[in-house]
């Protein structure tokens, strides 16, 4: 048996807890900080496994390029969210989201 095999139950099982963590996070919650958190966790989980399905297919260059791309996408993406939570908390001095529901035009 391949010993990186080894590794994927253990390492699988802690991806699909921080995934299921992230998604909780993102769902239970109005806030909209805690949502990116959420986001944030989600996105950690998928880079995670991804850098494990490398390592045990033996393909470690293309995860890498990957896992760099994915954190670009991510940081932009990142910004962009809390440039407008920014917007959002100045303009209604909340970030609630079930406030912002209640905007009308």
């Amino acid at each position: 048996m391949n010993p990186a095999l080894n590794l994927f139950w253990p390492f699988s099982i802690f991806i699909i807890v921080l995934f299921v963590i992230g998604l909780y996070c993102m769902l239970a919650t109005f806030n909209l900080i805690r949502a990116l958190v959420g986001l944030e966790l989600i996105v950690k989980a998928v880079t995670l496994l991804l850098v494990l399905a490398g390592y045990i297919n033996g393909h470690t260059a293309l995860t890498q390029a990957l896992v760099i791309t994915l954190i670009v996408v991510e940081v932009v993406l990142i910004a962009v969210a809390v440039g407008v939570v920014i917007a959002i908390y100045a303009h209604n001095n909340s970030l609630d989201a079930r406030q912002i529901r209640r905007l009308k035009g």
